[in-house]
């Protein structure tokens, strides 16, 4: 397996694990560890700390620790902030191009999250919501965007994973299914004004935080 795929690999575990807080907030990391558990040296486990450092969910002090961050209500707002302007700019790119075909995987990505909602589901949920959302990202085809939505959302899903159920969230899937009506009928202006209530409840969340 080539370096980067390595890298990335160890990237991707570490941050989703992160996001689940089976690394808690807090936490001490330490590369000849994770590269244990993953079944890596430890050269791709350090570029990946680089990586998640840079992206704000680890935390660095040269010759001392590495730390998981702790979730910090104004960095969420701040997040959201950025990620809401990437998704109100790939809807407004999105919406003429889309497919019937990208409207029945919205729509039956806003049926899991409906369902993972009701169960209590909360990675199935996120999991469902990014499948919805990333839809609209790959018809829109801004890969500076797409970049941007990768980068910051993680930093959201924290706060999400620990404020999950409540009213917020769970009115998503009305929203979702409001955006969806709005894409079918080729209304740029009216997915454009649901794109913006879906992000300022996440922004909203923090506030309560």
């Amino acid at each position: 397996m080539s370096r980067t795929l390595l890298r990335d690999r160890a990237y991707e575990a570490i941050r989703d694990a992160i996001v689940a807080g089976e690394i808690e907030p807090g936490a001490v990391v330490r590369d000849a560890d994770l590269a244990e558990r993953l079944g890596l040296s430890r050269a791709p486990v350090r570029e990946a700390f680089s990586r998640l450092v840079d992206e704000g969910l680890l935390e660095s002090k040269p010759q001392s620790y590495t730390r998981v961050t702790p979730v910090v209500a104004a960095d969420v707002r701040d997040a959201a902030a950025v990620v809401a302007a990437m998704h109100e700019l790939v809807t407004r790119v999105a919406v003429p191009r889309l497919r019937e075909s990208d409207l029945d995987a919205m729509r039956e990505a806003n049926a899991r999250f409906a369902a993972a909602v009701r169960a209590g589901d909360v990675d199935g949920a996120l999991r469902a919501d990014d499948d919805l959302h990333h839809v609209l990202v790959r018809t829109a085809a801004n890969r500076a965007a797409a970049a941007t939505v990768a980068r910051y959302t993680p930093l959201i899903r924290r706060l999400e994973r620990r404020r999950f159920g409540e009213a917020g969230t769970c009115r998503s899937a009305g929203l979702h299914e409001q955006l969806i009506e709005a894409c079918a009928a080729r209304d740029t202006g009216t997915a454009l004004r649901v794109t913006a209530d879906i992000w300022r409840g996440l922004e909203e969340l923090a506030d309560t935080d």
